[in-house]
């Protein structure tokens, strides 16, 4: 299994643990309270989409990655999304060790 598989098991993973947040402006709201530790953006994503979410996960000094495309996010949680959020320190932690 690669690292890539890797990682898009641990996104599965904590998709049913409860842990993913999804949907545009649930996201935003979850980024202004403080509640997101980690973004994943698919390589994918629209124009305005990705700037409006890395802007403001810098403004938060939320870690970003875009290694994966809607595809293969979708694949992963079993929804069409381009965009999740990661909401608990414990699989934020070990994405951003597996992604670096």
């Amino acid at each position: 299994m690669t690292n890539k598989e890797q990682i898009l098991n641990f996104i599965g993973l904590a998709k049913r643990a409860g842990k993913i947040t999804t949907g545009e402006d649930i996201l935003l709201n979850a980024i202004k309270k403080n509640k997101i530790k980690f973004l994943i953006i698919a390589t994918d994503s629209g124009k305005a989409s990705l700037k409006k979410f890395t802007d403001k996960a810098n403004s938060y000094n939320i870690p970003t990655n875009q290694m994966f495309t809607k595809v293969e996010i979708s694949d992963a949680i079993g929804m069409p999304r381009n965009i999740i959020g990661i909401a608990d320190n414990g699989f934020a932690k070990r994405l951003k060790e597996m992604t670096n």
